[in-house]
């Protein structure tokens, strides 16, 4: 066969699954997502020692990203973010304690004008009272938002009330059988699995999003999970006097969240029980898949699995989220769809969840809102050697800090710009360079060779947000310290989904 010939044959078996998917004018949309999964801790991302074969498998089949970020390393504003389609401080997105407007033009609703049935099953960490145009049939979510928030002053480096020492959550580093976490992630599974068995012939096309609250802390894992990884898992890399040079917001979350003296054995514990609890997480989104595949849709259905932040796990000296380090900023993203991308690709170029909304908005044929951020991956999934972008944004302006900070990520670079806390304490910043540093533990910033890249960087950061972030920081400032108008009790909006 002619050189000519083999590129034409090789030309037309890669366009297979792209022609067989064009028969599907609009496919089920099924995205799990679970809470503070560390991308690291997979096997298909290079992880040597956890299990988890149901996401390696479906990596297998599908295409995975490799620099992928949350729009905000925190639960709530990452997933307003997902819901909303636009950068969390474009919707004062800003904590824990922040919603959406009620009426917002959401992705499920972009999607059920599309003739989608929008399903949620289990956490989006949602204020109670606002669905935001899915049907919830899992577990619900039950906050209450009131709008406020606070802020730590800058010269002040004592932990929160109490005084010093660790924080109750290393005492909930423990093994047992049960656990709010997995009670809830199983309920998740039990209601999708009913939702899957019950679909008929004629039905709408679904697009599910399955919300499991595991591997988030408390880390309590059955005691079988933690034995395989016992002594297996190595301890943080931290240099001698690092945790002194951090940036000054990553002090006070050392000190707000009561974990600068957290002793070694404490430390090997939680790393092994949240790998325990990793593999215990796989093995219920196994269970998600395997009714997919039971009901008849699988192939007709994109599969998506990512996270809403990460976990830091010791790493810089930090536990839990809220640092746009890649230990919590950086999240797992799998799409799979054979009928239309081969399995077993990798995209190494930077993308965020924003990205990830406009894709399933397109790939649903809705029509989207202008005013969303983000970039549809569809071309580049159909051709990795498409024009990419090979940018992200993450945004932290929330909790246990004594002033915001935003990140951008572009090509091997990460630049991060924390905002002046007062008049006495100038911006800080960090620049690193991921390719020889992947661990980000050399800050560049103060190095005068780095000025016109730290100058470009934050120029692109700003015209991607759309605003400066001092300027968003005074904006944050001022509403979470005046709340909602019916934060009182008043139940304005009652209903409206």
């Amino acid at each position: 066969m002619s050189r000519i010939a083999t590129t034409l044959l090789v030309s037309v078996l890669a366009a297979l699954p792209t022609a067989r998917a064009a028969k599907i004018s609009q496919p089920n949309i099924l995205v799990i997502m679970t809470d503070e999964h560390n991308a690291s801790v997979l096997g298909c991302y290079g992880n040597k020692i956890i299990r988890t074969p149901n996401l390696d498998g479906l990596a297998a089949k599908g295409i995975l990203f490799e620099n992928a970020y949350c729009s905000s390393p925190l639960c709530v504003p990452s997933r307003s973010a997902f819901t909303s389609g636009k950068y969390i401080s474009r919707t004062s997105s800003w904590n824990n304690n922040t919603r959406l407007p009620p009426d917002i033009a959401s992705l499920p609703r972009v999607m059920n004008e599309a003739g989608y049935d929008s399903v949620l099953c289990g956490k989006m960490h949602y204020d109670a009272r606002y669905h935001y145009g899915f049907k919830n049939i899992g577990p619900g979510n039950n906050a209450h938002m009131t709008g406020t928030g606070n802020r730590r002053t800058a010269d002040d480096l004592t932990a929160k009330q109490g005084g010093g020492g660790e924080s109750a959550r290393f005492e909930d580093f423990r093994t047992s059988d049960n656990s709010s976490g997995m009670t809830h992630d199983q309920r998740v599974v039990d209601a999708v699995q009913a939702y899957l068995a019950s679909r008929k012939q004629g039905d709408k096309p679904f697009f599910l999003l399955a919300g499991l609250i595991s591997p988030h802390f408390p880390l309590v894992v059955p005691k079988s999970y933690w034995q395989t990884y016992q002594d297996k898992v190595p301890m943080p890399v931290i240099p001698p006097g690092y945790v002194d040079s951090l940036p000054l917001n990553y002090k006070h979350l050392r000190a707000g969240f009561q974990m600068t003296s957290v002793p070694p054995e404490t430390v090997k514990f939680g790393r092994e029980l949240y790998y325990g609890l990793t593999q215990w997480t796989d093995e219920q989104i196994g269970k998600i898949l395997d009714a997919l595949r039971k009901s008849g849709e699988l192939d007709n259905t994109v599969i998506i699995y990512t996270t809403d932040h990460g976990e830091n796990l010791g790493e810089h000296g930090l536990w839990w989220k809220n640092a746009v380090f890649d230990t919590a900023a950086r999240v797992p993203l799998i799409i799979s769809w054979p009928e239309r991308w081969t399995g077993g690709q990798r995209r190494q170029g930077a993308c965020g969840h924003l990205d990830v909304v406009q894709t399933i908005a397109q790939l649903g044929g809705a029509k989207i809102p202008a005013d969303w951020n983000g970039c549809s991956l569809c071309a580049w999934m159909d051709n990795a050697h498409a024009p990419w972008k090979d940018l992200a944004v993450s945004e932290y302006y929330a909790h246990n800090i004594c002033s915001g900070y935003a990140m951008i990520r572009e090509g091997a670079f990460k630049y991060v710009y924390h905002t002046s806390p007062d008049e006495a304490h100038p911006p800080q910043r960090e620049l690193y360079d991921l390719s020889v540093d992947p661990n980000e533990l050399h800050n560049l910033a103060d190095d005068p060779a780095q000025s016109p890249r730290i100058a470009q960087m934050h120029a692109a950061l700003v015209k991607e947000i759309g605003e400066d972030p001092e300027l968003t920081d005074k904006r944050c400032r001022k509403q979470i310290a005046a709340g909602y108008s019916d934060a009182a009790g008043k139940k304005r909006g009652k209903g409206k989904r």
